[in-house]
């Protein structure tokens, strides 16, 4: 069930995290959008007040004194030759007074030309609109052909009717009065492509976020069902054996009875070494039975639990060819919430992992308990191999063993129980090759 939750909560954590940073981006994209179309507004004003200033600032570029100048030019033209001037001067004024009249518009003129230009320079859409004829008089940075009145077409008509209601959905038209004679224009404006592309900008970041995010949740669900795979198959392997040392032994009891070559004593002692399988039985069933279901705790000494799994596997250990001294040090007056079938079973495989490390034909494991506050503490210390820091967290990782023979299901299974079962802890507090390993268990105290 923990591990069901655990899932879960990844997968909302992944929602939410794409929900967060699609949110957020979205949040700071309409920041800068908003800033961007003011800009805009106020470039497209400037631009409008300057269109405004255009009719007077033409008359005021033309030479003021043009009427006399023409005029003098007609009187020299008609009585050149009355006035007291040489040749030579009077045609040197001729062209002084030609000159004067074609004197080019004023630099202030030339700027505000140029200044015309803005909104394509920033990319913005613009369309200028007479009110009284309702004909378009200007436009720049639109998807028309032609330039001017002249060249469009009943289509590019059509379409700038069309472009127009766009822009005046997006923004106000802005009013312009020229200065000559009180002709009233519009100017029509839009977004440019950069604010349409930043619009768009969150919505693409979300799908890249959540391709991201389907492809780490597609590797995590193939990542479990792995691990799940792992875990069945270690535990019918797990289950096997732990099923095939008392049957294995009932066997063997079996044909010894059946051959009736014993004594008195000795069947006596068959007897009894076949009810101690068949407890070992019923406790097997028992640990696989409590997997998967919510088991009841019960206070009670932690010796005594350590104790009776360490005498199983003191009798284990002449069969593994070497002399390993397995001491137990834990205070009778140490007690915990325990589901003993299953704590058993922790220090079972604690023990079988200690022993299978020891790769010298002496060693030593050794139990220690204590109470530190309101947790108890077990050290599980051995002689063995050592683990290297990089492996410490894939001990417990179903599937990895060192072991020719072993499928990895023990530690993993030991942490679960822990973990899962008892509400403590199960890690590696220290270990290096070729000093030992210490497992530390923590529990919560009665």
């Amino acid at each position: 069930m923990r591990a069901y939750r655990h899932s879960t909560n990844l997968k909302l954590g992944l929602v939410l995290l794409a929900v967060a940073i699609a949110v957020a981006s979205l949040a700071y994209t309409n920041r800068v959008v908003k800033q961007l179309r003011e800009r805009e507004q106020a470039v497209i004003q400037i631009w409008a007040n300057t269109l405004a200033q255009v009719p007077a600032l033409q008359q005021q570029s033309q030479n003021p004194y043009l009427p006399e100048l023409r005029a003098l030019e007609r009187l020299l033209q008609q009585s050149g030759e009355a006035l007291p001037l040489p040749a030579d001067s009077l045609g040197l004024l001729r062209r002084a007074v030609q000159w004067a009249q074609d004197m080019p518009p004023t630099p202030e003129f030339n700027v505000v030309l140029s200044a015309i230009q803005i909104p394509s320079d920033f990319g913005i859409p613009v369309l200028v609109r007479d009110s009284l004829s309702g004909r378009p008089q200007m436009w720049l940075n639109l998807p028309i052909d032609s330039t001017g009145q002249a060249g469009l077409t009943p289509a590019d008509s059509a379409r700038l009717q069309a472009i127009r209601a766009d822009m005046d959905a997006t923004y106000a038209p802005i009013p312009i009065v020229l200065a000559e004679g009180g002709i009233q224009q519009f100017v029509h404006y839009g977004e440019s492509n950069m604010v349409k592309e930043l619009r768009l900008f969150p919505y693409i970041q979300f799908v890249i976020v959540a391709l991201f995010i389907l492809v780490g949740y597609v590797g995590f669900s193939y990542v479990r069902r792995s691990e799940q795979r792992s875990l069945w198959v270690g535990m019918a392997k797990e289950a096997a054996h732990q099923l095939g040392t008392p049957i294995s032994s009932l066997m063997g009891w079996q044909e010894l009875l059946q051959l009736r070559a014993l004594t008195s004593e000795q069947e006596d002692e068959a007897y009894a070494e076949i009810g101690n399988d068949i407890t070992r039985l019923q406790r097997v069933a028992n640990r696989f039975s409590d997997i998967g279901s919510l088991p009841k705790l019960e206070v009670m000494p932690v010796a005594e639990v350590v104790e009776s799994t360490a005498r199983y596997i003191r009798r284990r250990i002449p069969q593994q060819g070497k002399q390993v001294a397995l001491s137990v040090e834990v205070p009778e007056r140490l007690r915990a919430p325990l589901n003993a079938e299953l704590f058993e079973w922790v220090i079972e495989n604690l023990l079988k992992n200690a022993l299978d490390a020891i790769e010298t034909p002496q060693g030593e494991i050794q139990v220690k308990a204590w109470q530190e506050e309101e947790q108890v503490l077990i050290n599980v210390v051995d002689t063995g191999k050592g683990i290297e820091r990089r492996q410490w967290k894939n001990v417990f990782r179903p599937g990895y063993s060192t072991k020719k023979r072993g499928w990895g299901l023990g530690l993993s299974l030991a942490k679960r129980i822990v973990e899962d079962y008892h509400g403590g802890s199960l890690t590696v507090l220290h270990s290096k090759p070729g000093q030992g390993t210490t497992f530390r268990v923590v529990l919560p105290a009665a």
